[in-house]
């Protein structure tokens, strides 16, 4: 089945709000008129205002980097679904590697953040993916399949239907390092299987599939030609429009 490519920025903790605004400024004159493939930008917290309207009336939708699990209360320093919907979000990122390593997020937490994030009416981009120790001791498939399951416990594929997925092996994010084509297929088959499984082939042939990390402008086309892989979650590449755009029509 043929299922439109998408193509996310995590611009994780970069860029002030000024900052932000002249990077999207930036995408929008570089692929911000591109239909074919789904684009979202990611940026802080504090620069989705000045994003959203810097991106407005072109073909790249907003997203988020996170979200709490209720929609309001005391719990300072965090930020609600709906208010990210207000904001003009359309996409929010879960279960990023680094959110589960350096806030203790797991499956528990990434499934309450998607019931979360769908009940606040944003598509969530769920994360899952292996450090080097797991590849190394040859339990990636387990653990992504765990992960898989685990985060979407609970959820009918109805529920899902907006939910993308992203295979990050943590072993290659941030490092130079990445998966061949043929690791991010097999783990992005494994990850379709799996999805099968628990919620019908109808959704897995569906669900769109992205691979993230180190994906960049020179290895792009290879990683996105593969049968499984939908799309891209880029992190530092997406720092540079140039560079971004280069990613995104790599997929056309």
């Amino acid at each position: 089945m043929s299922r439109k490519k998408i193509i996310a920025g995590n611009w994780k903790m970069n860029k002030t709000p000024s900052e932000s605004a002249a990077l999207a400024i930036a995408c929008v004159a570089e692929f911000g008129d591109i239909a074919d493939v789904e684009t979202v930008i990611c940026p802080t917290f504090t620069g989705l205002a000045v994003a959203r309207e810097k991106i407005a009336g072109s073909k790249i939708a907003l997203g988020a980097q996170n979200l709490h699990t209720e929609k309001n209360g005391a719990y300072t320093g965090e930020i609600s679904g709906d208010m990210l919907k207000d904001a003009g979000c359309d996409f929010v990122i879960i279960g990023h590697s680094e959110r589960r390593q350096y806030f203790g997020e797991n499956e528990e937490t990434v499934n309450k953040k998607i019931r979360a994030a769908l009940a606040s009416g944003l598509k969530p981009i769920v994360c899952v993916g292996e450090t080097l120790d797991v590849r190394d001791a040859g339990g990636t498939e387990k653990l992504v399949r765990t992960q898989t399951t685990g985060a979407l416990a609970g959820l009918t594929a109805a529920e899902l239907s907006s939910m993308v997925i992203a295979y990050e092996p943590v072993w290659a994010i941030g490092t130079g390092r990445v998966a061949s084509p043929a690791q991010a297929q097999e783990v992005h088959a494994w990850i379709r299987d799996e999805l099968t499984q628990t919620l019908g082939a109808d959704f897995a042939s569906k669900c769109r599939i992205q691979y993230g990390g180190s994906v960049k402008a020179d290895n792009a086309k290879e990683i996105l030609s593969q049968p499984d892989v939908d799309g891209a979650l880029v992190g530092g590449a997406s720092l540079d429009a140039k560079g971004f755009a280069a990613i995104v029509k790599a997929t056309l």
